[in-house]
């Protein structure tokens, strides 16, 4: 890989893989999920195809939602070096409206808590419960409690390192900061090229504050009944999650 190689869009994406596409510790409920359902899977906020793909491996019919283009296309090129059929549709998760309908709509990894509040979430509510079969089943993701830098906490979360062709990608965690409303997440993205030169960016998240009973309670007043909860334990490099289902 030289300098030349690393584009502002492939550093985009190697960038969404790195601190996101590596993780694993969700898709065994997934694929129980899908192989429950029985039928067409939507995934939103699909990025790159971490979930997508994996669902498709294990013969799912899977169609894949994500505002990114992008990650989308760097999902139709896996889908299609793997020899695997995934759509994808570029959408905003809250604002979309698909012909075919689906047995279950996933949204992993804290996607509904990136929405920017109740109003985006209602709009991903509205959008799945109206892609969705009779009785289909939505499936949110939310993450576990974050702690903030305190004197309890004081050493950041360890990085997410990539060595390719040489180069080093790092994105080390630096703030979170916790308040009333959501979690700011705020983290530095440092690149070391082989000779030893480095760049460095820095790169914020923000993630709504949200629990089950919440989000439970905002699917039941659009029409959704509760189908209980499901859990993904914490892991050495990443926090747990609680998965809310609610049934169309």
């Amino acid at each position: 890989m030289s300098s030349a190689a690393l584009t502002s869009d492939a550093l985009h994406v190697l960038w969404h893989d790195l601190e996101c596409g590596r993780y694993v510790a969700d898709l065994p409920l997934w694929r129980e999920l899908a192989a429950e359902a029985a039928g067409p899977v939507l995934d939103l906020g699909a990025g790159s195809g971490r979930v997508a793909l994996d669902l498709a491996r294990a013969g799912h019919d899977v169609t894949a939602l994500d505002l990114d283009p992008l990650l989308l296309t760097a999902l139709d090129a896996r889908a299609a070096e793997a020899g695997l059929s995934v759509e994808t549709v570029r959408a905003d998760a809250r604002d979309f409206s698909l012909a075919r309908r689906f047995a279950l709509v996933l949204a992993p990894m804290q996607t509904i808590q990136l929405l920017g509040g109740a109003e985006g979430r209602a709009g991903l509510l509205r959008c799945a419960q109206a892609a969705l079969a009779p009785g289909g089943l939505l499936a949110c993701a939310l993450a576990d409690a974050l702690e903030g830098f305190d004197a309890e906490h004081t050493e950041p979360p360890l990085p997410d390192v990539l060595e390719r062709d040489g180069w080093l990608f790092v994105s080390q965690p630096v703030a979170v900061r916790p308040d009333a409303a959501g979690t700011t997440i705020e983290r530095i993205r440092q690149t070391v090229s082989p000779d030893g030169a480095r760049t460095a960016e820095g790169d914020t998240i923000r993630l709504d504050a949200l629990d089950g009973d919440a989000l439970e309670a905002e699917g039941v007043a659009l029409g959704f009944h509760p189908a209980g909860r499901r859990f993904v334990e914490m892991t050495d490099e990443h926090v747990g999650s609680e998965v809310v289902l609610l049934r169309a």
